[in-house]
Order: C-alpha cells, then structure tokens, then sequence
C-alpha cells in the first residue's frame, strides 16, 4: 500500500490530536500543588501509566470518567496525597476534577489545519478510548467534522482490546472503504500499533513526543508497548499530511 491509496484515514485522538499528556501533568499538578506535592513530569506519566490501563482492563464497562477517577485515587495513594482512608471527601473533589478534565486537555497546534487538508482526500474516522461526551469537549478544540466517532463507551472496551479494532473493521468497510485504502493514524504504539497491526491494518506513527521520549528514557502516559515497526512514521500531524497530499 502507498500513502496516495488512502481514502479512509483512522484516527487516535488523545496523544495524538490532542495533547494528553501536558492536559495530565497540568491538571495533576495543578491538583497537587495545594497538597504541598510538586511531582515531576515524568513521574506524573509514570504514575499514570502504571494504573490506567490497569483500570481499563478491569473494567472495560466503565466510562472514561469513572475511569480516570479511579485512576486519581490510585495516584493519589501512590503520591502519598489525601486518599480514600485518609481525606474521603477531598480525594472524591480531586478525583471528580480529573475525571471531568479531559474537554480542558489542548489540541496540538498543528491538528485543526493538517485534518482540514487530509480531509480534502480522505474519509475521517475517530477510534479514542474516551467516553461520548469528554470527546465532544475535545473535538470543539479540534474544530472537524469527522466521518464517524467510535468510542470505547460505544464499543464496550479499551484499546488495546482487539474487538475495538475489529469493530473499526467492520464500520470502514460499512462505509464502503477496502482495506487497502485504510491506514491508521496514531501517536500511542501500545494502545494502537501493536492492535492495529495484529488485525492486518497499515499504521502512520505521528510521534509526538519522540525527542523528549528518548531524552526522558520512558514511555511517557502508556505501558511499554511490545516490539513494533510503523508503515510510516511522521514527528507531527502537518507532517503527515504534507507527505500524503504530495504522494
């Protein structure tokens, strides 16, 4: 497949299209800071990458709220700030503030133009590990109308559960796309690549915090993702699609 057989394009959103992990470390710091806590960047990451997808994978039925809720009192514990044994009623107001945080998380600067050009040549199709209404939040950051939006509250599960891939599947050829006109477009190897690729799909690694990753050694807000080569890879978004409107 080359680039200029794509008319469909897939997308992950957060990492991606809209910064998570400065949207995390501000609001987790923010949250910390009265507690007399200033964590650092990278441990703020770490934390959250060793208890979300834990939290996921537990409780696939759960909004992405409820999710990042409980993933603040697991944090929270873990920082020593108030939890549950401690200060019930201040760790559920900081968890209730995390969990509603995610609409406030920014677009990368480069997102809004570089989907308008891409949406010029291709179908765009959401698959995000979100729930309906903490998307919607983003998405008016974004400022696109998409093809489609397929959520984990939709689906029923969280990347990188393969049936949301299998889902993706079904719903790019119900819209009349083969799948060899189909890449999908991701900054996370570990919820995206490593499914994508093991249900037969092309990927496009936009990889957003490379320098930093390699700068820090870590793998920033997500678990360490099994071995893995992306079809293509791109440092941002603009990039991505400067290469697929000249192919």
């Amino acid at each position: 497949m080359n680039l200029s057989d794509a008319r469909l394009l897939s997308f992950d959103c957060y990492g991606t299209l809209i910064d998570w992990e400065f949207g995390i470390t501000e609001t987790v710091s923010r949250l910390a800071a009265p507690h007399g806590m200033h964590p650092t960047e990278a441990d703020i990451l770490a934390l959250f990458a060793s208890h979300e997808t834990h939290v996921q994978d537990a409780n696939p039925t759960w909004t992405y709220p409820v999710i990042l809720a409980e993933t603040w009192r697991r944090m929270a514990t873990s920082m020593g700030l108030p939890d549950p044994l401690s200060d019930r009623d201040q760790c559920e107001l900081d968890a209730r503030a995390f969990a509603s945080s995610v609409p406030e998380w920014p677009a990368f600067a480069d997102s809004h133009e570089a989907l308008l050009d891409l949406q010029r040549q291709c179908k765009l199709v959401i698959l995000s590990n979100v729930d309906n209404q903490s998307f919607a939040g983003s998405n008016t950051k974004l400022g696109i109308t998409f093809d489609a939006i397929l959520t984990a509250q939709d689906i029923g599960s969280y990347k990188p559960d393969l049936h949301n891939f299998h889902v993706l599947q079904q719903h790019v050829r119900d819209m009349g796309i083969a799948p060899n006109q189909h890449l999908h477009v991701a900054q996370s190897l570990f919820h995206d690549h490593v499914p994508a690729q093991a249900v037969g799909l092309k990927t496009v690694w936009i990889n957003r915090y490379g320098a930093k990753r390699a700068a820090a050694k870590s793998a920033g807000a997500t678990p360490a993702a099994a071995p893995v080569t992306p079809h293509w890879e791109f440092p941002t978004l603009r990039a991505f699609a400067d290469a697929l409107n000249s192919a």
